[in-house]
């Protein structure tokens, strides 16, 4: 039997029903959102508020949404507006269960006008806001009123009514608003852990603030904000920044004034928004008195002359003058050589200098613009380099020592005779040989440009390259310029074999000290194994070449200058040991730094490299000697060791997170100094001593 259909009247109210309900979904939807709310008599700007639906039950918090929209070139303005303008409010004192709003505000730009500036906004604006609702379980009751400036040539303030009731249980997710919330968030700046601000000094004399950051990532166009809404400044404004970057250290200076009276911030916090490509950062310290001590940039001219310098004395590194004696000595042992011989020779081996620097930093640009690992002397790191380079030195000290030479065919002699120029090619590869030894010999002056240069960019890099190449070529190209000094030489004869026995040993000493390098690579074992394979070879070639004796001189020189050592040991008082024992190092690791300064400490870091011959002079005439040596072991100083013989991406970070880009690099912290005092390149006992009581707490902070 079929069922009776429903009675129209049930169906009719059904129908109803659901319609009822999508109405109240629609108008419960509308109730979240103010809609466009327009001025008719300022109808370029408009606003709208909204409720993304999100409830923190737990701390009684609802999040909202003020958008501006402002077109036709007019602008509103940030939380402090800067010379002209008014901030945007909202009054909410007329709202129901309502506690608080909390206002954020996104990272503003710079609007100049006829000399006068201000902070704001223009095209859209939105502002994040969080409502705290007294009471959660119960409606909120919003009835408030948006006053906000708006200026272009002209300026007008409007009021605009903000209306609203929800309860926060009941709020649903809006996709559309949380879609512009997120927006907003992303422009607010945020407290980072990369980012810090090393100073922030007063100078009531010049009414200047000074400010020192630091960014590991380094810096673009960035621009900072002072923020004076938080606090009373008795209507002081700032003036942009004059910001001067080196590395990833930013110093800016910011002027303060005043109309109603002379700006007095000595110890105000200053609230900071720093704003960078994909950057925006709050930060804020308290204003310490004292000058505005930040470090003015280097100038050009004193970077070039350090470079020279630099350049210059790496001639008498022991890397580089056994390659200058053997220059010399082939000049020497010659007789008749034209001056423009020597003129072409020397410039040949100038040449080489020269290519060599600027091939150094040719692929240090390539590292930069790659963003990959870079470094002063990063070419030691590298197994293969200190291979071919053992192999060099090693059949140079042997063709100084007369061991070997290499003899050209009659045709091949033919040849360059007649080309007039005696090999000027080998003449120039001599010249970038030397370059190549010595980056491991970088004196404090080359560090110095060094650093500079990797920091600064690509044209001012190779600026300096090439000051540091003209700065080694000196000597070369002196003798290039007035060919006439080689006349001055004593004229050849038996000494010279003493000379070349010496260059000849030099220069073995390095090929030496390049193969014990490749221990940190094949182990001490293998590379000790090598060492006396190649110590029989050249000893065998000795006998061949020189005859017995000066197989048994050779061994001689070498069992004298031990007894020499070891008779020194005597008279210092160390007839056991040369040195003391090796102190022990934790690896650097710089949360543990933060930590240990906290729990008042004092870290003492050292930043080496097996290959760096500064860090070992460093350590065996500093660091393993009284008082530092015992000041070292003291109870309250932690001792942090970075190895930059191999790479190392943690530790090249932290050198550039400092400016620096070679070895050797101590600093120490301490809650005297919990940001560091940087020692120099080359150490000394009294400046180590002095370093560790100020970070210490013992002696004048930094």
């Amino acid at each position: 039997m079929r069922q009776p259909l429903l009675p129209i009247k049930v169906l009719f109210l059904w129908l109803t029903a659901l319609m009822l309900s999508f109405a109240s979904l629609t108008v419960r939807a509308q109730e979240y959102n103010t809609g466009l709310l327009i001025n008719p008599s300022h109808p370029p700007v408009s606003v709208r508020f909204m409720l993304t639906g999100q409830v923190d039950q737990k701390a009684g918090t609802a999040a909202g949404l003020l958008e501006v929209n402002l077109n036709d070139g007019w602008k509103t303005y940030w939380r402090t507006p800067g010379e002209g303008g008014v901030a945007p409010s909202i009054d909410w004192s007329k709202s129901g269960n309502l506690q608080s709003v909390d206002w954020q505000w996104p990272v503003p730009k710079r609007y100049p006008f006829l000399g006068v500036e201000t902070l704001g906004y223009k095209d859209q604006a939105l502002f994040p806001m969080t409502l705290h609702v007294k009471d959660i379980n119960k409606p909120v009751k919003l009835r408030a009123t948006l006053t906000l400036s708006t200026c272009t040539n002209v300026c007008v303030l409007t009021d605009y009514p903000i209306e609203m009731d929800f309860t926060p249980k009941q709020l649903q997710p809006d996709a559309s608003a949380m879609h512009l919330y997120s927006q907003g968030i992303s422009q607010i700046p945020m407290p980072s852990s990369s980012v810090k601000l090393e100073k922030a000094l007063w100078d009531q004399k010049t009414e200047t603030v000074s400010l020192v950051l630091t960014n590991p990532q380094g810096w673009k166009s960035p621009d900072i904000f002072v923020d004076t809404s938080a606090d009373n400044f008795n209507e002081t404004t700032f003036s942009p920044p004059e910001i001067d970057i080196s590395g990833n250290q930013l110093t800016a200076q910011i002027k303060a004034s005043s109309w109603i009276e002379s700006p007095q911030l000595k110890n105000k916090t200053l609230s900071l928004v720093i704003s960078d490509q994909n950057l925006a950062v709050a930060l804020s310290a308290p204003l310490s008195q004292g000058m505005a001590t930040s470090e003015e940039p280097m100038s050009w001219l004193f970077i070039i002359a350090v470079a020279l310098l630099g350049g210059l004395i790496l001639n008498v590194m022991p890397c580089v003058l056994p390659v200058l004696g053997m220059k010399l000595s082939s000049v020497m042992s010659v007789e008749g050589l034209e001056q423009r011989q020597i003129r072409y020779q020397f410039l040949a081996s100038a040449a080489g200098i020269l290519v060599s620097f600027w091939l150094l930093a040719g692929f240090l640009a390539i590292l930069k613009l790659s963003g990959q690992t870079m470094g002063w002397g990063i070419q030691f790191q590298n197994p293969y380099f200190i291979a071919v380079m053992v192999l060099i030195t090693g059949l140079f000290a042997a063709n100084m020592l007369g061991l070997f030479e290499i003899q050209l065919s009659g045709n091949a002699s033919t040849w360059l005779a007649t080309r007039g120029n005696n090999a000027l090619s080998g003449h120039f590869i001599q010249g970038m040989f030397a370059t190549l030894l010595a980056t491991p010999c970088s004196a404090p002056f080359l560090g110095t440009a060094v650093a500079f240069a990797l920091a600064a960019d690509l044209l001012t890099m190779v600026g300096i390259f090439t000051a540091l190449a003209v700065g080694m070529a000196l000597p070369w190209l002196l003798i290039a310029a007035f060919p006439g000094l080689s006349r001055l030489m004593p004229k050849p004869g038996r000494w010279m074999n003493t000379i070349k026995w010496i260059f000849g040993l030099m220069m073995l000493a390095s090929s030496l000290w390049l193969l014990s390098l490749m221990a940190n690579f094949l182990g001490m074992v293998v590379t000790l194994a090598v060492g006396v394979l190649g110590a029989a070879v050249l000893l065998v070639r000795i006998g061949q070449v020189k005859g017995r004796r000066s197989v048994v001189a050779t061994l001689g020189v070498l069992c004298l200058s031990g007894a020499a050592i070891a008779l020194f040991g005597l008279v210092s008082g160390k007839a056991v040991s040369p040195l003391p024992e090796e102190l022990e190092w934790q690896v650097l690791d710089t949360q543990l730094i933060d930590e240990s300064v906290k729990a008042g400490k004092t870290v003492f870091v050292d930043v080496t490299a097996d290959w760096c011959i500064t860090c070992k002079a460093n350590k065996v005439g500093v660091l393993l000697q009284d008082p530092v040596y015992s000041g070292l072991q003291a109870d309250n100083i932690v001792r942090m060791k970075g190895d930059w013989t191999k790479p190392s991406e943690s530790v090249t970070q932290y050198l550039q997170a400092h400016g620096r880009y070679g070895v050797p690099f101590n600093i120490v912290y301490g809650p005297g100094a919990p940001k560091g005092i940087p020692l120099p390149v080359i150490l000394t006992k009294e400046e180590v001593i002095s370093a560790i009581a100020h970070a210490s707490g013992k002696g004048e902070s930094q």
